[in-house]
């Protein structure tokens, strides 16, 4: 997986995890909400990226 990559999908992960405790904490169901889809957009994008290397080797 290119480096580039890698980091800036771990970023979004960490930034949605951030959002969703944010939300949470001051009770913003769509602050926490809007996190979560975050998440799951780094987490998915980073399945995406595992499985081209997966094919490269």
């Amino acid at each position: 997986m290119a480096a580039g990559k890698k980091a800036k999908n771990v970023a979004r992960t960490a930034k949605g995890k951030a959002k969703e405790s944010t939300g949470r904490a001051v009770g913003n169901e769509r602050l926490e909400a809007e996190g979560r889809v975050e998440q799951a957009k780094g987490d998915a994008k980073q399945a995406v990226e595992k499985g081209k290397d997966a094919f490269k080797h």
